[in-house]
């Protein structure tokens, strides 16, 4: 059987194939000619990358080196296409290792090959798969309840349906996407580069933008649950209420609620909560907001029916979210007024609206294995390298301003940025230069919409705090009454409230959230000691703030709990949970290495990662490499088996 990533023979013609080329990354070309040619020493002459930052796809080669370079490509193309596309022959490892040294224009160190070995998947085949082991009837008999089917959710339901495990999936919206169906409000897209932000097992070929907008991204995950057919499992406009743990049956007792108020219980062998820790909006305790006479909505709960032509709309926020919607709204309404509490710091993306051309379309479906690489050159700039940038130097002076050289490189650099497209508006730099180290808080990339939105004579930016909410307008604390006829609260989520609204109670009556508080913990984010059988996703401590993507952290994580269900299942157990020691050796390690990382400064006020102490319980603190590792597959003496 041919392996899935060397490529779809074809028949394209010289010319359409030179037209082709004109699209492509270069880099990722000529890494893909190696794979058709067998010939290496395409990468060891003059033609190579100068360096990679970011969303640099062509390395920063000259024209002329390009235009070899494509002289080349047509070459080697047309006669694997003469040859009849033959499947490439194997590489070795020691090559590959230099094709990954010589794209990135630095070593790669020994221990990142495995992870992105597995990662790129060349040999075709999906290592963090689990397939079924065992009695058939003792995997039948251990059914498995999932919260949620947003992409981990999802992910969930395949790699369960893979190993041979009953399972259901209770998601309280109507469709499959979890935040891609939630947020439809105008301009929402994603911010990794779609190539990366999609299962390694199930790449696209059809993105038409390298950043995707939310329908086209919903409608991945749609095609991705028909292709494996998960629909059927899944209970839609369900909720789960809460989840009980009975010691003598060892099953949980799952209580869900449907869209009709019907209350139903489903018996579980195990649960995985897959409900992610950004879809509960957080909407501000404002005096007179609910006097306000016209619409009013969060972002999240996007109100389509309510047309904002020449409307005066007000915008409560000024996060990620609302980042992306100003700029696409600006243009139609009558008057957008953006109430921002904290400056966001920025980096710049021309390709964060850009369209993937038809030649990068076709390179992806025909030409081997220039996908795979094409995932690695744009996962590999955040491949812990925004972690090592983000570690305080408590040496460094005026920690209010940067934590270490490095920060304060950055911190010039995004200046610059922001600056350079506001021009000669001192009053506006003002408000758009923040005051905390660069990285603090979520950074946000930027085209050059945002700023330009600011700068339109409709749009104003207000930094003064918002005293009350009036009938018809806002009023901050200063006395001003900014009128509006529409009210949108891009205002965020309760991110530190893991696992809201539902009660999980373990053993001995342990209500979960309680036992927690504001201090949410889990091994390796995913088990609790005395919630046996519990399995989160997206839990405490793994969101990512410098790299990555949450679908290769939600791969790690599937694997890892799989391998915990087969050793109850094929060990005859009943229960698996962390040991004590082993948990709380986590949780003290981990709030360390948080303590030295930028997002914990005290400088950094209004920090959605942070609780109401200035803790920061939510972020991972770990190298991906690390955590790749450590949930590779479960070492069993960290868990008590009964």
């Amino acid at each position: 059987m041919r392996n899935p990533h060397a490529g779809e023979p074809f028949d394209t013609t010289d010319e359409e194939i030179a037209e082709a080329l004109l699209d492509m990354s270069i880099p990722t070309l000529l890494l893909s000619l190696v794979h058709m040619s067998g010939d290496p020493e395409i990468i060891r002459g003059k033609l190579r990358p100068a360096g990679l930052f970011l969303n640099e796809v062509q390395g920063y080669m000259t024209e002329e080196d390009k235009a070899e370079a494509r002289a080349l490509a047509l070459e080697v193309i047309r006669n694997y296409r003469d040859r009849g596309c033959p499947e490439p022959e194997p590489i070795g490892p020691e090559l590959l290792h230099e094709m990954m040294t010589w794209l990135v224009c630095e070593d790669v160190p020994d221990e990142y090959v495995p992870m992105l070995m597995e990662e790129m998947e060349l040999d075709g085949r999906d290592a963090r798969r689990i397939d079924p082991v065992g009695d058939p009837a003792a995997r039948a008999a251990f059914p498995v309840v999932v919260i949620g089917c947003g992409q981990s959710g999802l992910l969930a339901g395949i790699r369960l349906a893979e190993a041979g495990i009953p399972f259901t999936i209770v998601e309280k919206n109507a469709g499959v996407g979890g935040t891609w169906w939630e947020n439809s409000y105008p301009g929402a897209r994603v911010d990794v580069g779609n190539h990366f932000y999609c299962y390694s097992f199930e790449p696209s070929d059809h993105w038409t933008e390298f950043f995707a907008q939310q329908p086209e991204l919903q409608r991945y995950f749609e095609s991705v649950m028909d292709k494996y057919g998960i629909g059927p499992h899944v209970r839609w406009e369900t909720e789960v209420v809460g989840a009980t743990w009975d010691d003598d049956s060892a099953t949980w007792s799952v209580r869900t609620r449907a869209a009709d108020g019907t209350e139903d219980v489903l018996t579980a062998r195990a649960v995985i909560s897959a409900v992610g820790q950004l879809n509960r909006p957080n909407v501000p305790v404002i005096e007179g907001a609910d006097t306000f006479e016209g619409p009013s909505f969060h972002s999240a709960r996007w109100d389509h029916d309510v047309d904002l032509a020449g409307k005066r709309v007000a915008m409560i926020g000024a996060g990620a979210s609302g980042f992306q919607i100003a700029p696409t709204i600006a243009p139609e309404v009558g008057h957008l007024t953006v109430f921002q509490r904290t400056a966001q710091w920025m980096f710049p993306n021309p390709n964060y609206h850009a369209t993937v051309g038809p030649g990068v379309r076709w390179a992806l479906r025909h030409l081997p294995f220039y996908g795979r690489w094409y995932r690695f050159l744009i996962f590999w700039p955040g491949c812990d390298k925004g972690l090592e940038a983000a570690r305080v130097d408590p040496d460094y002076p005026d920690q209010q301003r940067a934590v270490s050289e490095t920060n304060e490189f950055t911190r010039q650099m995004f200046t610059d940025w922001i600056v350079g497209q506001v021009g000669d508006h001192p009053e506006l730099i003002a408000k758009v230069v923040p005051d905390y180290p660069a990285t603090g808080k979520r950074t946000l990339q930027d085209n050059g919409a945002w700023l330009s939105a600011l700068l339109r004579d409709n749009v104003d930016l207000v930094r003064t705090g918002i005293d009350h909410i009036e009938p018809a307008a806002v009023v901050t604390v200063d006395g001003e009454r900014y009128e509006a006829d529409v009210l949108v609260y891009a205002t965020g989520f309760r991110a530190t409230e893991v696992l809201a609204p539902m009660t999980v109670t373990g053993r001995d009556g342990i209500d979960l959230r309680e036992l927690w508080g504001e201090r949410p913990a889990a091994y390796l984010g995913i088990t609790v000691p005395g919630f046996p059988n519990f399995f989160c996703m997206y839990g405490p401590g793994t969101n990512l703030a410098h790299g990555g993507s949450l679908i290769f952290h939600s791969e790690c994580q599937m694997r890892y709990i799989t391998q915990c269900i087969d050793a109850l299942i094929t060990g005859n157990h009943q229960t698996i949970e962390p040991r004590q020691d082993r948990y709380d050796d986590w949780h003290e390690r981990s709030q360390e290495a948080m303590r030295g990382l930028v997002w914990s400064q005290p400088s950094i006020a209004h920090s959605f990662f942070k609780n109401s102490a200035g803790e920061i319980h939510v972020l991972s603190p770990w190298r991906i490499v690390d955590y790749w590792t450590w949930t590779k597959e479960p070492d069993l003496t960290d868990f008590v088996l009964d």
